[in-house]
């Protein structure tokens, strides 16, 4: 009879091979790779680094004018009628208090709770440049800034690296944007989390566990070890470096998504839908600056 880890192991290779991880662009029709019409169960909104702050441009930030492109993401999501909603961290940009930023939140997150009420906050390191992790939390009405959730038949995972090297939590202006690690104790829930569960997996997080930059999580090979070892996750969805990538390591698609804040007009908005069908496939539909991508 077989053992629970080799149930898990053997569901993984079953998923991969009977559903395939799928990214396109907004242009291209969503089907099935098997010709079948894709008919998704699940729509996920997905949008990224829109940093937020009333003030003028600072290079190819142009910081008021996530408003605008946050009402384009906004119909779109919409018409794909999305039951889920995920911003993968820097909802905000940084300010010279905490007033001015709690301010920021206040007046972006008006408009992004309206979109779905099932709705999720990564943590990035311009959420907690001047607010407090709790600050930020309350203001968006989030209890946890890493925690598990299951959706019709899936697992999501939504990480926190904003901690530096030492284990202590970014908060005032305390840290380096570079020094982003994933401590013990958010490790150790991570490894009890995916060994409780049998479902595929799809991970959120903000700063990038593909890399080692200064765009990455410190351990990440740590992170991705424990992610590898489970044997259900499929991909991890993140921001933090403004730019569309896409790197497989250890059988898992690490998709970077384009930052919502760069570049001025809504020509220059980015922004995703994420669809799961009952087959398992999971497709990435991109809008504007969003790469066409696919995966066999």
């Amino acid at each position: 009879m077989p053992t629970q880890n080799s149930k898990i192991h053997l569901g993984r290779r079953a998923f991969l091979i009977n559903g395939t991880l799928t990214l396109t662009a907004a242009s291209l029709c969503p089907r099935a790779l098997a010709g079948n019409e894709f008919k998704p169960k699940l729509s996920i909104g997905l949008i990224t680094d829109l940093h937020y702050a009333d003030k003028p441009p600072t290079g190819s930030r142009h910081y008021r004018e996530s408003l605008a492109k946050l009402d384009a993401a906004a119909a779109q999501f919409q018409k794909d009628q999305i039951s889920v909603l995920v911003e993968l961290g820097d909802l905000i940009d940084a300010a010279d208090s905490v007033e001015i930023e709690q301010r920021y939140l206040k007046t972006i997150n008006q408009k992004f709770s309206k979109i779905c009420p099932n709705r999720h906050y990564v943590l990035g390191n311009h959420c907690v440049d001047t607010l407090k992790k709790e600050e930020f939390l309350d203001g968006v009405g989030q209890k946890k800034s890493y925690y598990s959730f299951d959706q019709e038949g899936f697992h999501f995972i939504v990480l926190d690296s904003c901690f530096r090297s030492d284990g202590v939590a970014y908060e005032r202006k305390n840290f380096q944007w570079t020094d982003a690690n994933i401590p013990p104790a958010e490790l150790t829930w991570l490894k009890e989390d995916l060994k409780s569960n049998e479902k595929p997996v799809i991970v959120f997080a903000h700063q990038r566990l593909d890399v080692s930059n200064n765009h990455g999580v410190k351990n990440n090979k740590e992170v991705r070890s424990l992610l590898e070892s489970s044997g259900n996750v499929i991909a991890v969805f993140q921001g933090h470096s403004h730019q569309n990538d896409l790197k497989t390591i250890g059988g898992i698609h690490y998709c970077t998504l384009v930052a919502m804040v760069e570049g001025t007009g809504l020509g220059n908005n980015g922004f995703s839908t994420l669809n799961i069908d009952n087959q398992g496939n999971v497709q990435l539909t991109g809008f504007q600056k969003q790469k066409s991508r696919k995966l066999n």
